[in-house]
């Protein structure tokens, strides 16, 4: 099975082709400047225990264009790793916000689509961005199933008192305003990865999430129960 995993952001592309159930990516790299005309895609195959780097300067106006790149990257005979288009059988896009309505990976339908661009205002700067790039791969792999994971559905766990602010009921039952988490596909794999170290499911585990974005979390027998952010991924609470 060939999984094509997609980071679509606001003026980039990370991707990553994975040939199941081979826990290494057999080609990933990363599309940036989207929408310039200087961008410039960085291709990399794994091929016979080496790295094969391929890197191309080009203009690239929008997602699209940038994804079809990649795609005749994936497909290229020196530098990629498939025929066809068509030999991708799920495309896994990561979504910063989930909000409320999803606490696990979902498969990506009309409703779902929905209820994404209905969380826009959460996440001004990552959910349109993160939307287009479900638009663009659903019209590029149309035979490809269309999965989404979200950043905060790890942090669906967190208890009443953890995730509610102290400020009027209204703020949280007619805008939203509470604390959804993020960081949440890292925080889950970096505690399991240590309880598992540890031999223990039931340990208490703090983690810790240093990136372009930093974030800590309390995690207990696997479950989010409290985290460092808050409301929104541009804002720490």
């Amino acid at each position: 099975m060939n999984i094509f995993v997609v980071n679509s952001g606001s003026s980039s592309i990370k991707y990553q082709l994975f040939r199941w159930p081979a826990e290494q990516p057999v080609c990933s790299g990363l599309a940036e400047r989207i929408g310039l005309e200087n961008a410039v895609i960085t291709h990399k195959t794994q091929r016979d225990g080496k790295e094969q780097v391929t890197q191309r300067t080009l203009a690239l106006p929008d997602h699209e264009a940038g994804l079809r790149e990649v795609v005749a990257l994936l497909t290229d005979p020196v530098a990629g790793a498939l025929r066809e288009p068509g030999e991708i059988d799920v495309v896994g896009h990561r979504v910063v916000h989930g909000g409320e309505a999803f606490a696990a990976t979902t498969l990506l339908d009309e409703p779902v689509k929905a209820a994404i661009r209905g969380l826009f205002a959460l996440a001004p700067l990552h959910n349109p961005a993160n939307y287009l790039g479900i638009e663009v791969a659903e019209r590029l792999f149309p035979r490809a199933r269309q999965v989404a994971v979200f950043d905060t559905a790890f942090h669906q766990t967190l208890p009443e008192y953890a995730y509610r602010y102290a400020l009027p009921e209204r703020l949280y039952t007619e805008h939203g305003l509470r604390v959804y988490g993020f960081h949440g596909t890292s925080h889950q794999y970096v505690a399991a990865q240590a309880a598992a170290y540890l031999g223990n499911p039931d340990a208490r585990i703090i983690t810790v999430h240093l990136g372009n974005g930093c974030s800590m979390a309390a995690v207990h027998q696997g479950r989010s129960l409290d985290t460092s952010m808050g409301f929104s991924p541009w804002r720490a609470s």
